[in-house]
């Protein structure tokens, strides 16, 4: 009986991430124009920041992750902390939209790589790690989530995924979590519970997850990213006790209680139920450069 009601907890879980979530795009995809908002239940509005449930349950071995971007794709797309109620857009540089570069012998992200909604890497908080000289502030996003699963997911699913372990990126002087998990609907889901399993049913995977996000950048002329913890990979009560801390900051930041200096700029925190009104206006993609098929070898 107590299996039965532990499918039954689990399965339910499963169906809050099935809700009539949908989307409201606008723009042209690969452009600065693009945009693609949370659609609710009820048809209004919402937030992927902030209105989708973190999904934390009893026993801890869940969240829910939104998707920004599937595996094998390289538009640098992510949940915008500038626009209000946080929809989907491509990061710009130069007022450029950004790409990944390929890294032999990878195409675009090796994961399907998004975030954990309500939560938040405090900017305006440091804290020492083993392996850094320096005390690392957060990075002002939501806590960043790959993926291992062997489906390739869509931008702005939204999934119930198994937490396995993490990865502290040092990206640009800040600290950049990664917290590696499994999709709950995936065939291997049921046997890979820790980063033990990850290394006996996906060999060499994290292996090339600490390599990928290493080098990702060298292409672009930076130099080779660096990690906390000499680069070793944290296990699951660790990497929970990090999205809990990122949940509570999250808190403190839609209450009002986060203070930072005039040079930075905190996420936006509208959230559904707002007079903000989107309309769906989406026009047809814009084509690909051809440099974002280049191979780069580092």
């Amino acid at each position: 009986m107590q299996c039965y009601k532990m499918a039954f907890k689990k399965l339910a879980l499963i169906n809050q991430c099935r809700r009539a979530y949908g989307s409201i795009r606008q723009g042209s995809k690969y452009s600065t124009t693009y945009r693609q908002y949370l659609k609710l239940e009820d048809g209004s509005v919402g937030s992927y920041f902030h209105d989708v449930p973190i999904g934390i349950q009893k026993d801890k071995c869940y969240v829910n992750m939104v998707v920004e971007v599937p595996r094998w794709s390289s538009g640098k797309f992510e949940i915008s902390k500038e626009l209000k109620l946080n929809p989907i857009t491509q990061d710009v540089k130069k007022g450029k939209v950004r790409f990944v570069n390929n890294i032999f012998p990878y195409h675009g992200y090796i994961h399907n790589y998004g975030a954990i909604p309500q939560t938040w890497e405090n900017v305006t908080s440091s804290s020492s790690l083993p392996g850094v000289k320096e005390p690392l502030f957060g990075d002002n996003d939501p806590l960043d989530c790959c993926d291992i699963g062997s489906t390739v997911l869509k931008m702005g699913d939204i999934k119930t995924v198994k937490v396995l372990g993490s990865l502290a990126l040092v990206d640009d002087g800040e600290l950049d979590w990664k917290i590696m998990v499994i999709n709950t609907e995936d065939p291997m889901h049921e046997k890979i519970n820790n980063l033990a399993d990850v290394e006996k049913y996906c060999p060499g995977l994290l292996d090339a997850t600490r390599y990928w996000f290493k080098n990702y950048k060298v292409p672009t002329g930076k130099p080779v990213n660096e990690f906390a913890f000499n680069g070793e990979f944290q296990d699951y009560d660790k990497t929970m006790k990090t999205i809990e801390q990122c949940h509570q900051e999250w808190k403190g930041l839609v209450a009002g209680k986060i203070s930072a200096s005039p040079n930075i700029l905190l996420p936006t925190t509208e959230r559904k139920g707002t007079s903000i009104s989107v309309k769906d206006d989406r026009l047809p993609d814009t084509p690909v450069p051809d440099h974002v098929n280049k191979w780069y070898y580092v």
